[in-house]
């Protein structure tokens, strides 16, 4: 897959220019986190206008979102995903947004580990094909922004957590559901009409 970022910038909704604008004021100080964060939206805008057309706007939106909740000046309980879809709400993002946020990438299982569940539960979970599409996106990003496969994507973020962390101990439980949305989406990407 791996968009370029170029591709990010045919998408000119309000809300994906104001997602886009919100992740750059938060997170373009971390030039890692930004690049990646960059890759996730090109890629995720990509799929999603093969995929859910409908939803594209906030699929964009949160992927443009989805690690803004690393911001030093978002972070309150140190669990990205939670801060974030805070974040996300407190900025009037719509209700989509703010659940693709909150549990993209297994954060159910990070939010068990880190004590957070009920946390988590105070957002809506998204359906499922379309959290699969962000996801997606995110395990196909490396962080630096490149195209990575879904298993160089896990074995890497393990790489970085020693085994006390409960990041290793969520990504090492919930590798096979990630691997799984990859390859929904994937399924569904090879099936689906050439645009």
């Amino acid at each position: 897959m791996g968009a370029s970022v170029s591709t990010v910038m045919v998408m000119t909704s309000d809300l994906v220019t104001r997602a886009q604008s919100l992740a750059a004021q938060h997170l373009s100080d971390a030039p890692r986190r930004w690049a990646h964060v960059q890759g996730v939206a090109a890629t995720a805008v990509e799929v999603a206008s093969r995929l859910d057309p409908a939803h594209s706007d906030e699929i964009a939106a949160a992927a443009w979102l989805h690690d803004v909740g690393y911001a030093p000046d978002v972070a309150t309980t140190g669990f990205h995903p939670v801060d974030g879809a805070g974040f996300a709400r407190s900025e009037r993002m719509p209700e989509l947004v703010v659940s693709l946020i909150a549990f993209h990438t297994g954060s159910e299982v990070e939010a068990q580990q880190r004590g957070l569940l009920e946390e988590l539960n105070t957002f809506a979970t998204p359906p499922l094909a379309v959290l699969d599409i962000v996801t997606y996106a995110d395990m196909t990003t490396s962080p630096t922004g490149e195209p990575i496969s879904a298993e160089e994507r896990v074995a890497e973020i393990l790489s970085r957590y020693g085994e006390d962390n409960p990041v290793f101990a969520a990504v090492s439980t919930s590798a096979p559901e990630l691997l799984a949305a990859v390859a929904r989406i994937e399924e569904r990407l090879s099936s689906a009409q050439p645009r």
